[in-house]
C-alpha cells in the first residue's frame, strides 16, 4: 500500500461519501468533477481497496468504505479536538469542556462543580447541553460531549460511570390537591388519578423504577402525558392534567403551584452519575474527574 494518502484525499473521499454523487462533492470542494474522481481513484489504487460501487449515475460506497467512512470521520472529529485544545492553551486558556446533562443534575450538582472548578481552572471555558439519557451516551461515543451526568445503571463498553447522588423520589400534585403530607397514608390513595411521567426514552432503567414504585402499591397507572422535561411535567401537575413522580432533587429550582411529598418509606432510590469516555484524550478532563471523584 502506498503512503502517499495525504488529508486532502480523505476530504475528497468523505465528501463523495456523504453526498453519493461526485458532482454535488466536487461543487462543494470547489474543484473539478473529472479531477474529484481521479483523486478518488487514484486513493483506491493507493489503498488497493475499492471505496465506491459506481452504477451509470448512482454511485454506493462498498461494505470497506462504509468502515472506511466511520473511522475517518471520527478520526477527523478527534484532531479537531487536538487542535482546538491546543488553540486553547495558546490563547491562555485552560481548555474547553462539554457537558451533558438531564434536567436534575442543573439544580445543585453542575452550579457546585462549576463555580469550584473555575477557582482552580479560571479561564476554562464550558458548553453545556441539557439532553436525554441515551443522547448522552450517543454523544459520549461520538466525542461531541466530554462529560456527561445521567440517571442510568450501567453504560456500554469503553465508558466509565461513578454514582454521585442517591436520593428518594417525590410525589408531585397541584397545590390546591386534599391529599397532602399531612394525609399522605400511600400511593394507593391516588390509584383514580392520572399521572404524567418521564418519558421511558429518557431512561429505561429510571422508569423501570418508577413503575415498579406503582407495583409495590398494587395497580398500574393512567399515564395520560410523558415528556423528557421537568419543567413541563410541572406544567401539566399545576393545570390539574395529574400527578407525578420525580427525582427528590428536582423540587428546587421551580416556580409553580405544585407541592411535593417525599416518599421516604419505599426502598426505590434514583442515582445521579457522571459518566466519561474512558479513551477522552482532552487534557482538562482528567482536572475535572480529580475533582468529582476525590
Amino acid at each position: 500500500m502506498s503512503n502517499q494518502i495525504e488529508l486532502r484525499h480523505i476530504r475528497y473521499f468523505l465528501a463523495v461519501a456523504e453526498d453519493l454523487h461526485f458532482r454535488k462533492a466536487a461543487e462543494r470542494l470547489f474543484i473539478s468533477q473529472p479531477g474529484l474522481s481521479r483523486q478518488i481513484k487514484q486513493m483506491e489504487e493507493d489503498l488497493e481497496i475499492q471505496l465506491f460501487v459506481r452504477h451509470n449515475r448512482k454511485v454506493a460506497l462498498t461494505e470497506a468504505g462504509i468502515y472506511i467512512k466511520t473511522e475517518l470521520t471520527q478520526s477527523l472529529k478527534n484532531l479537531n479536538h487536538i487542535f482546538e485544545n491546543a488553540k486553547l492553551l495558546q490563547d491562555g486558556k485552560d481548555g474547553h469542556l462539554n457537558f451533558g446533562y438531564v434536567g436534575s443534575a442543573m439544580q445543585n450538582i453542575i452550579p457546585n462543580l462549576l463555580v469550584e472548578f473555575k477557582k482552580e481552572y479560571p479561564n476554562v471555558q464550558f458548553g453545556l447541553k441539557e439532553m436525554d439519557n441515551k443522547k448522552q451516551i450517543d454523544s459520549l461515543l461520538s466525542n461531541d460531549i466530554d462529560v456527561g451526568f445521567v440517571r442510568l445503571d450501567r453504560v456500554p463498553r469503553g465508558l466509565a460511570i461513578k454514582p454521585l447522588l442517591k436520593e428518594s423520589f417525590c410525589l408531585v400534585l397541584p397545590k390546591n390537591h386534599p391529599v397532602n403530607k399531612n394525609n399522605f397514608k400511600g400511593l394507593y390513595q391516588l390509584k383514580n388519578e392520572s399521572f404524567i411521567l418521564f418519558d421511558a426514552s429518557y431512561s429505561p432503567s429510571y422508569f423501570e423504577k418508577v413503575m415498579q414504585i406503582f407495583d409495590d402499591s398494587n395497580f398500574t397507572p393512567l399515564v395520560t402525558h410523558n415528556t423528557i422535561h421537568a419543567a413541563s411535567i410541572y406544567k401539566l401537575v399545576e393545570n390539574n392534567f395529574g400527578l407525578s413522580i420525580v427525582p427528590k432533587s428536582l423540587q428546587h429550582g421551580y416556580d409553580m403551584k405544585v407541592k411535593f411529598i417525599e416518599l421516604k418509606n419505599i426502598p426505590q432510590r434514583t442515582t445521579l452519575s457522571v459518566v466519561w469516555d474512558k479513551n477522552n484524550r482532552n487534557p482538562i478532563l482528567k482536572s475535572l474527574l480529580n475533582k468529582i471523584t476525590s
